[in-house]
């Protein structure tokens, strides 16, 4: 469960990273191991990134992510339509990143609740000021880490297809999902998260 998880801030250069993760999917779709996966990324460059170091961490956040996900939501990654493929992205980093489901679930799906139009800087500097008053981890963060993380909060939103755009007044979408996609996880026991994505 989420909540056990400790707080991080790694995912500050890991966004969505959506074409890399449709790939890997694609590959253990066919039936490619992790560590195939993890060669191929560094030997054929499956990524086109310039270093080794970037290769492997990108592999490696990736399949941190699908770990998570079964055969059938592996299967809609690679091969299901754009949006609910996103979300499923976006629902994988929800259940590995703490700090980013509470962002979801205190903040954004209030605001996709209630049908309020922008995702505000005010709302970001809000919630991570709780946060800091909550855990002595996030408090130690420096000013930059908390700037970093808007901004890749903010790009996997709008790179997931929840926001319009990612400068001024970020405007909120709804992406249209596949209820297939969406009964699914709420049979897994994972409403809360399809709540968020849904906006119920």
């Amino acid at each position: 469960m989420v909540k056990n998880q400790v707080y991080k801030s790694t995912i500050k250069s890991r966004p969505l990273l959506f074409l890399e993760t449709k790939k890997v999917s694609s590959l253990l779709y066919q039936g490619f191991k992790e560590f195939e996966v993890k060669e191929k990324a560094i030997v054929e460059n499956i990524f086109q990134v310039n270093t080794e170091t970037r290769k492997k961490e990108i592999a490696s956040s990736i399949l941190a992510r699908l770990k998570i996900l079964d055969d059938y939501l592996i299967r809609e990654v690679a091969v299901g339509d754009i949006e609910s493929s996103k979300a499923i992205v976006l629902y994988a980093i929800m259940k590995t990143d703490r700090l980013f489901f509470e962002f979801m679930n205190e903040v954004f799906k209030e605001k996709f609740v209630f049908r309020e139009a922008f995702l505000t800087d005010a709302d970001f500097n809000i919630f991570f000021e709780y946060k800091q008053q909550q855990s002595e981890k996030v408090a130690s963060w420096n000013d930059y880490t908390f700037y970093k993380l808007k901004q890749v909060y903010i790009r996997i939103l709008f790179e997931a297809g929840y926001l319009k755009n990612q400068k001024g007044n970020r405007e909120i979408e709804r992406p249209l999902l596949n209820i297939d996609v969406v009964e699914y996880i709420r049979a897994l026991g994972d409403g809360i998260y399809m709540d968020i994505l849904v906006g119920e």
